[in-house]
C-alpha cells in the first residue's frame, strides 16, 4: 500500500527554501525572492476559500473526456445536456469527467481561450460545473502556453497598456530559432501591428493563438492565480495543455527546458500546500522517454502523463494482428514513485500522434498506420521539419473507423469486437483509464465538421444531438446501442476488481503474438487476474496459464488450454 502523503505547510522553512530556489533559478535572485513574496501573499488569499478533501484513486476510477458542448439537447444548455447523458447512461460507470475547454474562445474548439475564468455562455455557468462536480471528480483544462488573440489581455498588450509590456514573446532578428521544434506545418511567428511598430510574435499552434512569456514572474502569478481559482470552483485534476513548450530560449528545441520541469514542480509544491488533493496532469505528446520525464523524481513533479505511446501502439496491435511491439513496450513500463500514474487513453480530441510511437514501432510499420488511416479515409496531420520538409505527425479519423474499414462490408459485430478489444487493453493496463465519449458510443468519421473548419481534428469532434443519441442507444441492434453496452459491461466489470487497482502491480505475459495479455495484482495481493485481449480475427487457443480458469466477464471456465475467439476478451481468476 502506498503510504500517506505528509502534510505540507508554507511555514515550513524547507518548503520556503525550495520554493525561493526555484524561483530564484527562474529570474535571478532579486526578481526571484520579490516574485515569491508575491506569491505567498497570492497563496495566502486563496487558502481559505480551498476546503481539503480526500481524492485517491482506485479501480473504480474511469475517465470519461468530453468537450462541455458534446452532447446538445433542444431546451437545455449543452452543460446540462452533458450532466442528463452522464446521469441517465453512465451513473455508477465513470467517476471523472475531464470537460475539455469550456471557457470563451476563437478559435480551435475551445483551446484558443479569450477569458480563463468565465464559462462560455453558450453552454453554461459555472453552477453547472459545480452541479456536475457533485457527482463526479472533474478534470480541468489548463491551456496556458498560449492566449486567444481576441482577449482582453492581447489586446491591452497591443494598445500599449504597460501592465501586458512583456506578457508575450516579441521575437527579435538576432534571436536564433533554427533549432524550434515544430508541431505544425504552420509558421512559428506571426506579425502583428502595435502603435510602436510591427511586432513578430511567437505563436506554436496558430495565428489566433499567442504564446505568453513565461519570463515575466507576472505571466507566471497570472497564471498560479487561475489555477487556483479552479481548485475553488471544483477541479480535482488539472491537466496542464502543450505544457512541454512553455519555456522559450534563443538557440534551442524551446522543448522540455529545465525552466518549463522548474514550473510544473513549482505548481505542484503549490498544490501539495494548498490542495493536496489535486493532481497534475501533464499533456506532452512527445517521444516516450521524452513524456515520462514530466513524472520528475516520482515525487515532485506531475502526478499523472499521458501514456500518448499506447494510441498508436493499441491500434497497430488491433490493425496488423500482431501484438509483439505493444507487449514488449508495456513490459518496459515503470512508474518512478508511488504518487504517480499512466493515463492511459487510446482516443481524444486530437488526432492518434505517431511521435510517441517513433523508436518503438519501425518506420514501416508507422507507415502502416498512414496506409490504413487513408484507405478508411481519413486524415493526416502534418509538421514541419528543421530541413523545410513536412512528416505526418498525427492520424485524424475516428477510432472505430480507424480499426474497422468503413467500405469493408464485413458484420458489425466484428468491427464493435475489434473496438472493444482496443479499449480492453487500455482498460487492463496499470493506469487511469480515459475513454473518449466519441469511442464510448461508437461514432464514426465527421466528414461535414471537417468541410466546415477546414481542420482536420474536426472529423473526429462531432456535437451529438441528445435526442437522436438516446433513440440509437434505445436500438439493442444499432451500431450505437452495441458500442455502449459492451464497452459499458467492461469498465463495469473492471470496476469490482481491486486487481485493477492503479497502485497494484502488473506482470506482462507473453502468450502468442496474436494476444496481449498481462496480470494485475491488488494492492493487498488478495485478488489477481491474467487479462487477455485476442488482437486476431481469428481463434486462438494457449496452454492454461497457472490456475487462472474463470472468466469474470463471461462465467466461462477452463480447463488445460485457453481458447479465445476473434478480438474477444478474457478477464480469468
Amino acid at each position: 500500500m502506498k503510504a500517506e502523503k505528509e502534510e505540507v505547510s508554507m511555514n515550513d522553512t524547507k518548503v520556503q527554501s525550495e520554493i525561493k530556489t526555484k524561483l530564484v533559478f527562474l529570474y535571478g535572485a532579486k526578481r526571484g525572492i520579490e516574485t515569491y513574496n508575491r506569491l505567498a501573499k497570492l497563496m495566502d488569499g486563496y487558502k481559505d476559500s480551498i476546503s481539503s478533501r480526500y481524492f485517491e484513486f482506485s479501480q473504480k476510477d474511469i475517465v470519461l473526456i468530453t468537450y462541455g458542448d458534446g452532447f446538445l439537447k433542444k431546451g437545455s444548455k449543452p452543460l446540462e445536456a452533458l450532466h442528463d447523458f452522464l446521469i441517465q447512461n453512465v451513473k455508477g460507470s465513470m467517476s471523472i469527467v475531464h470537460i475539455l475547454p469550456f471557457f470563451p474562445y476563437s478559435s480551435d474548439d475551445g483551446f484558443s481561450v479569450i477569458d480563463y475564468k468565465q464559462v462560455n455562455p453558450a453552454i453554461g455557468s459555472w453552477e453547472d460545473i459545480k452541479r456536475l462536480g457533485k457527482s463526479y471528480n472533474l478534470m480541468f483544462d489548463a491551456v496556458i502556453n498560449h492566449i486567444s488573440a481576441k482577449s482582453k489581455e492581447f489586446r491591452e498588450f497591443l494598445n500599449g497598456n504597460k501592465k501586458y509590456k512583456n506578457f508575450f514573446i516579441t521575437v527579435e532578428p538576432d534571436y536564433d530559432t533554427t533549432r524550434v521544434f515544430r508541431p505544425r506545418a504552420l509558421p512559428l511567428l506571426t506579425a502583428f501591428n502595435a502603435p510602436w511598430g510591427k511586432l513578430k510574435l511567437w505563436t506554436t499552434f496558430s495565428t489566433d493563438q499567442i504564446d505568453l512569456n513565461y519570463e515575466n514572474p507576472d505571466v507566471l502569478l497570472y497564471i498560479i492565480d487561475i489555477l487556483l481559482f479552479y481548485v475553488t470552483q471544483g477541479a480535482s485534476l488539472i491537466r496542464l495543455d502543450a505544457i512541454a513548450f512553455l519555456w522559450k530560449e534563443s538557440g534551442t528545441e524551446c522543448l522540455h527546458l529545465p525552466q518549463t520541469h522548474t514550473v510544473i514542480k513549482l505548481f505542484r509544491q503549490i498544490f501539495d500546500y494548498i490542495a493536496p488533493h489535486v493532481k497534475i496532469i501533464t499533456e506532452t505528446n512527445v517521444p516516450h522517454k521524452d513524456n515520462i520525464s514530466y513524472f520528475g523524481n516520482g515525487n515532485d513533479e506531475a502526478h499523472m502523463v499521458y501514456n500518448f505511446a499506447l494510441p498508436p501502439l493499441a491500434v497497430h496491435a488491433v490493425v496488423t494482428g500482431n501484438a509483439s511491439y505493444l507487449t514488449d513496450w508495456a513490459a518496459s513500463l515503470s512508474l518512478p514513485g508511488e504518487q504517480t500514474w499512466f493515463y492511459n487513453f487510446t482516443a481524444s480530441h486530437d488526432g492518434i500522434g505517431l511521435l510517441p510511437a517513433r523508436g518503438i514501432l519501425p518506420e514501416h510499420e508507422i507507415e502502416t498506420l498512414i496506409r490504413t488511416t487513408e484507405k478508411h479515409r481519413g486524415k493526416l496531420g502534418l509538421k514541419n521539419n528543421p530541413d523545410g520538409s513536412t512528416s505526418v505527425y498525427e492520424l485524424n479519423i475516428s477510432l472505430f473507423d480507424l480499426l474497422s474499414d468503413p467500405a469493408s462490408g464485413e458484420p458489425v459485430s466484428m468491427q464493435v469486437s475489434r473496438l472493444i478489444a482496443s479499449q480492453a487493453i487500455a482498460l487492463s493496463l496499470q493506469g487511469i483509464p480515459a475513454i473518449y465519449f466519441h469511442t464510448l458510443v461508437g461514432s464514426q468519421n465527421f466528414y461535414k465538421g471537417v468541410e466546415k473548419t477546414g481542420a482536420n481534428r474536426s472529423i473526429n469532434r462531432e456535437k451529438l444531438s441528445l435526442e437522436r443519441l438516446e433513440k440509437e442507444l434505445s436500438r439493442p441492434d444499432s451500431l450505437r446501442a452495441q458500442v455502449f453496452g459492451r464497452l459499458k459491461q467492461l469498465v463495469d466489470v473492471r470496476r469490482m476488481h481491486p486487481a485493477f487497482h492503479p497502485d497494484g502491480s502488473q506482470n506482462i505475459v507473453v502468450l502468442d503474438s496474436g494476444i496481449f495479455a498481462v496480470e494485475r495484482i491488488s494492492p493487498d495481493e488478495d485478488e489477481t487476474l491474467l487479462a487477455m485481449v485476442n488482437v486476431t480475427n481469428t481463434d486462438r487457443a494457449v496452454k492454461q496459464v497457472k490456475e487462472y480458469r474463470y472468466d469474470v466477464i463471461t462465467g466461462r471456465e477452463f480447463s488445460g488450454t485457453i481458447k479465445i475467439g476473434p478480438y474477444e476478451v478474457l478477464w480469468l481468476s
